[in-house]
């Protein structure tokens, strides 16, 4: 998994993994995969899946060459509501692009240590699932 900075100001997590060094053969099954760790956590909420693909296609928009599918799971870590500026953080959302031969998945960075590192975690782990 790497850092970067998107478009020069949007700090990412970026993971690409081959299809052969996982059992999730499918974006379906990774979706699945991260609903189930997020289910496991009583402090963050799953908020449901949004297809990018299908909304891209349907408005008849770019999609990226050799991009087959795409979509973003959402949910809240939802520990604090220290000001009414932090809801422009939230909710959370893990990208799933499948590319043909690899995933590539990417979040942006969150503004607390323990959602990055239970992200990092749950995507480090697709390459044992």
């Amino acid at each position: 998994m790497k850092q970067a900075m998107l478009q020069e100001k949007y700090p990412v997590f970026i993971a690409e993994i081959a299809k052969t060094e996982t059992g999730l053969k499918s974006v379906d099954a990774i979706v699945t995969y991260y609903k189930a760790r997020i289910q496991e956590n009583p402090k963050v909420q799953f908020i449901g899946v949004f297809d990018h693909f299908a909304h891209t296609t349907k408005i008849g928009g770019e999609i990226a060459a050799g991009m087959v599918a795409a979509v973003d799971v959402i949910f809240c870590f939802g520990f604090a509501l220290p000001n009414p500026q932090i809801l422009a953080l939230r909710p959370r959302s893990i990208g799933i692009a499948d590319m043909g031969d690899k995933f590539v998945i990417s979040f942006m960075e969150a503004p607390m240590q323990p959602a990055n590192l239970a992200m990092e975690t749950w995507t480090r782990d697709i390459r044992n699932a």
